[in-house]
């Protein structure tokens, strides 16, 4: 099992220690995040495709110190794209439009927590995973 296996599962289990059986989020927005199949390249890929789609300055708050900018269900479900967001979807087992209502809500808030100096972290990849975990499980509770 690699490390990014093993930050996805410890994501897992974080996620739904506390969610009344909800849908693992976290664990979903990992994997859009990781280097292998389904992800998109960790936060550098991420970046490149809010910038491909349009949304360069949207993504750009996340990373930045300053406030972040908000995305609408509509804009996020266009930057990833019809097959992601289906495949995510059916693992959550949520529908399309439930899906990327809570990860609108949730993607800001992840990349910002992984970009801490408002830069992404050196190689583009998931940066300082155990702030990352520190940081999210404080989000899953709140």
């Amino acid at each position: 099992m690699g490390l990014f296996d093993s930050v996805v599962g410890a994501l897992g289990s974080a996620a739904s220690g506390g969610n009344g059986g909800q849908p693992d989020l976290m664990g979903l927005v990992a994997g859009l995040l990781g280097q292998g199949q389904g992800g998109l390249g960790g936060l550098a890929g991420l970046v490149a495709k809010f910038q491909q789609g349009g949304l360069g300055e949207v993504v750009a708050s996340w990373v930045s110190t300053g406030q972040n900018l908000p995305i609408s269900p509509a804009q996020l479900g266009s930057v990833l794209g019809n097959d992601a967001v289906a495949g995510l979807a059916q693992k959550a087992g949520l529908d399309q439009g439930a899906l990327l209502g809570q990860l609108s809500q949730l993607l800001p808030q992840v990349v910002d927590k992984l970009t801490p100096d408002g830069q992404l972290p050196q190689g583009g990849g998931m940066g300082d995973l155990a702030g990352m975990l520190g940081g999210l499980s404080g989000l899953l509770k709140g």
